[in-house]
């Protein structure tokens, strides 16, 4: 008879098709790509201590950038969950010619490099544009950038959802006497909502950080236009990279704390919906 595992040891039990072998490698390669340098930026920010890390982050330039970096990436990733969802719909329930390029011109930001789209936004919106807007150096032209390289976390967070929707569900709606916005608002945006929140809080995190996109088109105006990157560059050239570290590190906190927020928020509404069914 096989002894059981002694309380003490039931945490070291692995279960999984992977193993033990496995779940080992996930964990080396986890820490050597992501944990060892956020280890390693974290120690470089404290290199004068907690007082020189505090003074860095609390610095006037960097409180500015860091002020117009979030609000930017606020605005960014709720102007892309509107129209990212709109177009997730869009995508998935209508029929239209052109359809599989726009869908594939959606993973475009994913594939071309930040710096050509910062260019063509400079070409397009710069002081020569063609079109006679001119968005350079100010915040709406960071808003557009921006709002040009997080779409995809938006409309591909969203659209396998919605595929899977029942349609059924708003058939029986409509039959019911009820309009479109009252099935969206009551059937179909319940469980949308992780989605939507998942694809909304990558879509910040991505903006907060942000740097090839905005390098041109932003102008790099302190307490306008400069984004905390952007700063984080500067404290490097002139030779400070304590405070780039510790501005950097405070980039980390705020993506981190945001996804974390976001994904519990959106984990709870999707159990308060499976129980609601």
């Amino acid at each position: 008879m096989k002894k059981k595992p002694g309380p003490g040891r039931s945490w070291l039990r692995v279960t999984g098709s992977v193993g033990p072998i496995g779940i080992a490698t996930s964990v080396l390669w986890l820490s050597i790509i992501v944990l060892l340098p956020l280890a390693a930026l974290t120690y470089n920010s404290f290199g004068d201590g907690w007082s020189g890390f505090w003074d860095a982050v609390t610095a006037p330039a960097a409180l500015d950038s860091l002020k117009v970096t979030i609000v930017v990436s606020v605005i960014v990733a709720v102007v892309n969950v509107i129209m990212g969802t709109l177009i997730a719909w869009v995508l998935v329930r209508d029929e239209f010619p052109g359809k599989g390029i726009v869908n594939a011109l959606i993973d475009l930001p994913f594939a071309l490099p930040t710096i050509v789209a910062s260019i063509v936004l400079l070409a397009l919106y710069g002081p020569r544009s063609p079109i006679n807007v001119h968005l350079n150096a100010t915040q709406p032209g960071i808003i557009v950038a921006l709002a040009f390289v997080t779409l995809p976390f938006v409309v591909r967070s969203v659209q396998p959802v919605l595929i899977e929707v029942d349609k059924e569900v708003e058939q029986a709606a409509a039959s019911l006497g009820a309009d479109n916005w009252t099935t969206f608002r009551q059937i179909l945006l319940p469980t949308l909502a992780p989605a939507i929140i998942s694809g909304g809080g990558l879509a910040f995190a991505r903006a907060i950080g942000e740097y090839g996109s905005v390098v041109l088109i932003g102008g790099n105006i302190p307490r306008e236009t400069q984004m905390a990157s952007q700063y984080i560059q500067q404290q490097i050239e002139i030779d400070r990279p304590v405070n780039a570290a510790a501005v950097s590190v405070a980039l980390l906190v705020i993506s981190f704390v945001s996804l974390l927020v976001l994904r519990l928020f959106a984990d709870r509404t999707a159990r308060k919906e499976q129980e609601s069914r």
